[in-house]
């Protein structure tokens, strides 16, 4: 029995020696692809590979070995002479090169922190794009906090400063802050059953001053300046400072719908701007969007005039969540096994 107890305190201790090494070697190669990968956090992706891999992994499965056999050579055959061809009329080549449709995302949530990667992605782009470029905007997003949204508004009219066309793809949501980033546009795509518009400002505070009246807590609020505070979770709040504050968001209100006028002159901003939303085919009558389709269809209608590129800004990932996640994953494979042994599927 002690030598089971020995043993078991044995192994405890060398599960323990191997985690603690196991830590030490992550944090220390971390760290170092943390300082060697400081230039660039952004992936760059030729969609037009993406898309063949696809249609051959598709075409491949059709087939019996013997033909793939024969497909993969004629395939590398063709891929000789196109490269012979290109080496021979270089000139040429360079003259008719396609232009380019930069692809970038932007899943907004309530802080709009997407911004972040937003602006690294933009000043990516204005860096090496031509005039005859244009931008793809993939964006989902039902707003948030008006600073947030108006920054990334502002990053979006860089490209319109600059004379870039900008088109804006709206699959599932671009409503409120969302909608303010879309109308920075040239032209605006939308699905059928999308959710566009909520042109409108939003505020609203929870007040325990009841609560804590009875419970006989005060709670002093001291201010130098007669509105550098209106209204307040825990202190009385009074008709004055709901005015001030409901005088707030219609000024800003005024702004949001503003700046919509000023992108999209043709929109008649008055009959849009009540806060209400549509779906896409609605929101197309009343000229908030400029065409009903969806991302996928527009890739692949370009793909015959233009270069795919996707910018994607790589959010680092802190060394706790890289250790975690490492340790959830080989969990996870490791469980898969035992299941797949005892035939659970």
């Amino acid at each position: 029995m002690n030598l089971l107890v020995n043993y078991e305190l044995f192994l405890a201790k060398i599960i323990t020696f191997i985690m603690i090494i196991a830590a030490i070697v992550i944090f220390f190669c971390s760290f170092r692809k943390r300082k060697n990968n400081t230039k660039s956090n952004l992936k760059i992706t030729l969609l037009k590979d993406n898309y063949q891999d696809i249609k051959n992994n598709v075409l491949l499965s059709t087939m019996e070995n013997f033909e793939k056999k024969i497909w993969i050579k004629k395939e590398k055959e063709k891929n000789k002479e196109k490269k012979k061809e290109i080496l021979k009329n270089k000139e040429k080549y360079f003259k008719n090169k396609k232009k380019i449709l930069y692809i970038i995302d932007f899943k907004g949530g309530l802080y709009a922190k997407e911004v972040i990667g937003l602006r690294e992605e933009i000043s990516a782009i204005l860096s090496v794009a031509n005039k005859n470029d244009e931008v793809l905007l993939r964006l989902e997003s039902s707003g948030g906090v008006i600073h947030g949204y108006g920054l990334a508004a502002s990053q979006l009219n860089r490209l319109r400063q600059k004379g870039i066309r900008l088109i804006v793809s709206v699959d599932k949501i671009a409503a409120s802050g969302g909608y303010m980033m879309a109308c920075v546009a040239d032209y605006i795509v939308s699905a059928p059953f999308a959710i566009i518009g909520s042109i409108g400002v939003v505020g609203q505070i929870p007040n325990f001053h009841k609560l804590l009246k009875k419970c006989n807590i005060d709670v002093e609020l001291h201010t130098a300046g007669d509105y550098k505070r209106t209204l307040t979770m825990f202190g009385h709040n009074t008709d004055l400072t709901r005015k001030k504050f409901c005088e707030e968001l219609n000024s800003t209100h005024e702004l949001f719908k503003n700046f919509i006028k000023e992108m999209r002159p043709s929109l008649d901003i008055e009959t849009v701007s009540n806060g209400e939303h549509w779906f896409g085919t609605m929101a197309l009558e009343k000229k908030l969007v400029d065409e009903i389709n969806t991302s996928d269809d527009i890739l692949t209608s370009k793909m015959k005039e233009y270069t795919l590129l996707s910018i994607q800004y790589v959010y680092p990932k802190k060394i706790i969540e890289r250790f975690t996640s490492s340790i959830s994953h080989n969990f996870s494979k490791i469980l898969l096994k035992m299941f797949l042994n005892k035939n659970y599927f």
